[in-house]
C-alpha cells in the first residue's frame, strides 16, 4: 500500500483556503472599494460594448461613388421572406423583386415620371380622430 508525501496530501486544502486568505489580508479595502471596483468594470464593458458598435457602424456602411447614388424609396413584403422594392438610381426608379438568394428586375420608370410620395396627414392621438376612425370602420361592415 502505497502513502501520499503530507504535503501533497495539504495541497486541495491549500488551493481551497488560498483565495481566503488572499482575501482576508486586504479587509480594509471595504464596501466603497468594492462598489468602486464594480462600477470601474462595468463602465469598462460599456465603453468596449459602445465601441465594438461604433466600429461594426463604420465598418457596415456603404462605400464608394455607387453607395451615393442608390436610395430606397419603399419596399412591401409579399411573403415571409420575398419583398418588392423601389430603389432609386440616378434618374431612374427599379422596382425589384427580392428573395433569399434572388434579385429580379420587374419594371424600370423615370424618376421625373415616378409619383414623390405626399405628406400623409397622420391622425390626431385625441379620441375624436380613433372614434370617427371607428365609426368609419363598423360603417363599411354593415
Amino acid at each position: 500500500m502505497w502513502t501520499l508525501n503530507p504535503v501533497i496530501r495539504l495541497l486541495p486544502a491549500a488551493l481551497v483556503l488560498a483565495p481566503t486568505c488572499v482575501l482576508g489580508a486586504d479587509e480594509g479595502v471595504g464596501l466603497a472599494g468594492t462598489l468602486s471596483q464594480m462600477i470601474l468594470g462595468l463602465g469598462l464593458v460599456l465603453a468596449l460594448m459602445f465601441g465594438a458598435l461604433l466600429l461594426i457602424k463604420r465598418l457596415s456602411l456603404p462605400r464608394g461613388p455607387a453607395a451615393a447614388s442608390l436610395k430606397v424609396v419603399g419596399a412591401a413584403a409579399v411573403g415571409p421572406r420575398e419583398r418588392v422594392v423601389l430603389v432609386e438610381v440616378g434618374d431612374k426608379v427599379l422596382v425589384l423583386g427580392v428573395a433569399p438568394g434572388q434579385v429580379e428586375s420587374l419594371h424600370t420608370f423615370d424618376a421625373s415620371s415616378f409619383p414623390k410620395p405626399s405628406s400623409v396627414e397622420i391622425p390626431s392621438a385625441t379620441g375624436e380622430g380613433f372614434a370617427e376612425r371607428f365609426r368609419q370602420v363598423l360603417e363599411r361592415r354593415k
